[in-house]
């Protein structure tokens, strides 16, 4: 089995654990964001996936996103106040590095997250079930053409 049909493969089984019924919408928009990297918008997803199924429509990406999303298996990352994009939903949790210029998303682990969620824990009595660190600055490139 080559890698794409065993990625097609490993995207139904995950829509059949969710529950999800297995649809071609579903697989496409799954696939697109798993062979995009992640971060990509709702408008990418669509151009992508138009590609691929032209009588797709926007208001069926949006759906599905959502619908993916309540399942678990997609995350929606807020970029900025008007910017979301989604990534498959990781293993482990991690942060976004976002440049002002070109808007490019950077991933990162960094170990003292962990230990600002677990003083919280302590010191509020507060049950933690996720977090999110997004930094805003400018990438290499954007830095040089300054």
């Amino acid at each position: 089995m080559d890698a794409e049909a065993k990625s097609l493969e490993n995207t139904r089984q995950a829509l059949n654990i969710t529950g999800l019924r297995v649809t071609n919408q579903r697989t496409l928009i799954v696939e697109i964001i798993r062979q995009g990297g992640g971060h990509l918008d709702a408008d990418e997803v669509y151009r992508r996936a138009r590609e691929k199924q032209p009588r797709l429509s926007l208001s069926t990406v949006y759906r599905t996103l959502q619908v993916l999303k309540k399942a678990g298996l997609v995350e929606e990352v807020h970029i900025d106040e008007t910017r979301h994009c989604y990534e498959i939903k990781p293993s482990t949790e991690h942060h976004h590095l976002v440049c002002l210029e070109c808007g490019r998303v950077v991933e990162f682990q960094y170990p003292l997250v962990r230990l600002v969620k677990r003083k919280v824990v302590e010191a509020k009595d507060f049950e933690i079930t996720g977090s999110e660190v997004r930094m805003t600055g400018y990438c290499p490139t954007c830095r040089r053409k300054r």
